[in-house]
């Protein structure tokens, strides 16, 4: 069986998708782990199919190339097509680490199906500033995502029952680990970083709107005192702020 499926999602990022593809290298260098690339493309026309198309199957790649109703929608169209036992999600122009080995090959030795394995990302504000983000422990979902999205690997029989929910625009990847956490989902530290991306995509530009898609989550799937969701909020505000200061910034 297929140990990871990589997931990811463009549109009209020709140089991002290039960049991704690349850095499946980094994960290709983890003797015996089997893996597949599933990229779903938004109808490009920049030649990101033209790509695709001459790249298939390589590293396992399929792909579809069709307009869809968003990033979620889109990542959607992707669980559906994992055979993997566990899915990550790198949109185009996110890449893997050159560590990622050292998380692949823990993740290979573990036999618990019912478990998002965590990491640590590497953000990228640009001009050269990059900031290490550790995962932390499980309960932090209770405020926030405990790693980057992109240093997630989610077991693809629970993204089959939980898969992202359309109505949150922006910050739908935290109702999904909400809500398959609830479900009895727990998170499992993974060692070394796991991938890098850029602080430019819709969670630093959109950050109310991830603000109060937090709150939406907090309050519906985790059952949060409203007093703490309060908390949460000022203080999420406060990091979104500051991280949309720095990508600005530079």
């Amino acid at each position: 069986m297929v140990l990871l499926s990589v997931i990811t999602v463009a549109w009209n990022n020709y140089d991002g998708v290039v960049k991704t593809w690349q850095s499946l290298a980094n994960l290709a260098l983890a003797e015996h782990i089997d893996f597949e690339w599933i990229v779903i493309d938004g109808g490009s026309q920049d030649g990101t199919a033209e790509f695709l198309a001459a790249h298939a199957g390589e590293y396992g790649l399929r792909f579809v190339s069709e307009r869809d109703s968003g990033l979620y929608d889109a990542m959607n169209k992707g669980i559906a097509m994992a055979n993997g036992r566990y899915a990550i999600f790198l949109n185009s122009g996110d890449i893997f680490h050159t560590e990622i080995t050292e998380a692949t090959r823990y993740l290979a030795r573990q036999k618990n199906n019912e478990a998002m394995y965590i990491g640590d990302a590497l953000l990228d504000f640009g001009g050269g500033h990059k900031i290490r983000r550790s995962a932390k422990r499980g309960w932090y979902i209770y405020h926030s995502l405990p790693a980057s999205h992109q240093a997630i690997f989610f077991p693809v029989s629970g993204l089959k029952k939980y898969p992202y929910d359309l109505q949150y625009k922006v910050y739908s990847d935290y109702a999904l680990a909400a809500k398959m956490y609830k479900a009895g989902y727990s998170f499992k530290r993974l060692p070394g970083l796991v991938s890098e991306f850029s602080m430019g995509g819709i969670s630093t530009s959109n950050n109310y709107d991830l603000c109060r898609d937090a709150k939406k989550v907090q309050r519906k799937i985790l059952r949060i005192p409203g007093f703490l969701v309060e908390i949460s909020y000022q203080l999420r505000l406060r990091t979104t702020n500051k991280a949309k200061a720095l990508y600005n910034k530079a």
